[in-house]
Parts: structure tokens; sequence; C-alpha cells
């Protein structure tokens, strides 16, 4: 079989969801609005918890940075499909699949191990509120956020440098929304048999060891709550960490289907529908589950709008 040479100048074509689609014209709008929502929810929030000093605290911070990672991690998908299902135009360069998988690892990975630190932030909140201060101050908060970003690069550098260094056949048509290894490892001609068990040692590694943090942080979290005397105590406890479980779920879900389970089980067809979902609609609604059942980021958010309306009309 004939190779191509790894280079610059050549290029891969994406053949993605919109393109298999019975209903391409249905699904790019659906996208559209999902990706706008995505905008303006994650923007929003942000603004709110920059501005407003009353979520000045290591809760929202962490919020905060989610929101950011997920408004970055469909901003570099949707717009990429978007545009080339309208211009009917699937190219993408070898720097540029490269760029994205990295950029797309980084985000991912970053919230994978941000959602951990969420939940131990619920745990030490509910479980131990008399040392939450100490526990998660400013500077530990800032060092989660930090972990999670310098850690998840990592990762990512390491292992999209060994996907893009990989020998490629002539045919190189992604049938997949976005340049990711499980897709393009199909395209090598080279026995990636090893690669494969790494990348499956480094899924367990950044899934599921968080995930069992997340579930044992939350565990204990049920059992404080149940035993709380104030109703409403008890309710705000449990309304809370039920949004942080939802994210949970979609997140890790699509995310262990992607990187653990072994490549038998993958399908291009199922593959394009579990990355829509972690790339596109979870970070439209991730602001969402959030903020309509927290009163103080909808009370924020109802300040911040608040302002901005008055001072467009002052201004007119």
């Amino acid at each position: 079989m004939e190779l191509r040479n790894s280079t610059l100048g050549s290029g891969f074509i994406l053949v993605g969801i919109l393109n298999d689609s019975g209903s391409p014209e249905l699904l790019c709008a659906t996208f559209t609005i999902l990706y706008m929502l995505a905008l303006t929810s994650n923007g929003l929030l942000l603004l709110a918890i920059t501005i407003e000093a009353q979520l000045h605290m290591p809760m929202y911070l962490l919020l905060g940075q989610l929101s950011l990672m997920d408004l970055l991690f469909t901003s570099v998908v949707t717009p990429k499909a978007l545009a080339d299902f309208l211009c009917r135009e699937n190219t993408i360069s070898f720097g540029g699949c490269a760029l994205q998988m990295f950029l797309a690892l980084t985000m991912g990975g970053a919230e994978d191990l941000l959602l951990a630190f969420m939940a131990y932030d619920r745990y030490v909140a509910i479980c131990h509120p008399l040392t939450y201060m100490t526990l998660v101050s400013s500077r530990v908060c800032w060092l989660m956020v930090a972990t999670s970003w310098i850690l998840a690069s990592l990762i990512a550098i390491g292992h999209t440098m060994y996907t893009m260094h990989l020998p490629f056949c002539m045919s190189w048509e992604i049938r997949h929304l976005l340049c990711e290894i499980p897709p393009l490892l199909k395209l090598a001609c080279a026995d990636t048999s090893r690669y494969e068990l790494i990348i499956y040692v480094t899924g367990v590694t950044f899934l599921l060891l968080p995930i069992s943090a997340i579930v044992a942080s939350y565990t204990l979290v049920l059992f404080t709550v149940l035993r709380m005397p104030s109703n409403e105590g008890r309710k705000k406890a449990l309304v809370t960490c039920s949004s942080h479980l939802i994210v949970v779920g979609m997140f890790y879900g699509a995310a262990i289907f992607m990187y653990v389970l072994p490549s038998s089980f993958h399908s291009p067809k199922q593959d394009n529908i579990i990355s829509v979902f972690y790339t596109i609609v979870t970070p439209a609604l991730n602001p969402l589950i959030y903020s309509l059942r927290n009163k103080e980021v909808m009370g924020a958010l109802r300040r911040v709008l608040g302002k901005y309306i008055l001072l467009a009309h002052s201004t007119l």
C-alpha cells in the first residue's frame, strides 16, 4: 500500500456526521443553535463570575474555568465543521489537524481533571465546612486550575506528536467530526497495537481514576447530607451535587467510550455521535445545568444583565 509523507503540505479530508447524515441541513441548523447557545451561556457565566464579587469564591472560580474550557473546546470543533459543510470544503491541513487534536485533547483532559477537583471542593464544603477556607483556599484553588491545564497540555502534546508522526496510507479520509486519535489510528500503515495500549492506560489513568475520586467524594457527601437537620440545607446541597453529577455523567460517559473501550467496540457512525455529544452538546448544556439550579448564579446573571441593559439605555 502506498504511503504518503506526513508533511505540513499534506491534507486530510474530514467526513463528519454532517456529511453522513440523512438530514444534513437540519443537523447543521441544530449545531449552529447549540454553538450559539454555548457561546452565549458560557460567556455570560464567565462575565458574571468575573464581575460579581459575591461569586469570587473557590466553587465559582472552578465553575468559571469549566465554562472557559467548554467555550474553547466547542470553538475548536464546531466552527470548522459548520464552515466545511456550508462551503462544501472538507479538507484540513496536516498542521491544522495536529493543532485541532492538541487543543481538543488539552480542553478535554483539563475538563476531566477539573471535574474531579470540583467534586473535592463540594466534598470539603459540605462534609468539612468549618475548615473549607483552609483546605480550599484561593491559592489551593488556583493550584487545582493550573494542575488541570498543565497536565492536560503535557499529555496532549505527547499524544499529538506521536500520532502525527505515524505513517498514513494513501487514503487520508477521516470519517470523524474532528482530528482525534482513534479515527487517525485507522489510517496508519504501521502496527499501532502498543500505542493503543498506551492510550488505554492513559485513558484509565485520566478518566477512571478521576471518576473514582468523584464517586467517592459524592458518596461521602450523600451520607453527610442525609444526616443534615435542616431541610433547606439538605435541599441546597442535593441540588448543587446533582447538577455536578449530571455534568460528570455526560462528559465521562462519552470520553470513556472513545478512549477506554477497545477499538472493536467502535464504528465511524457511533464515534461521530459520541464526539458530537462531548464537543457540541455538553458545552451548551453545562452552563444551563449549573446556572438554572443555582440561586446565587442566577441572581448574579440578572444583576449583570440589568447593569448592561441600563448602560445601553443611557447611551441611547
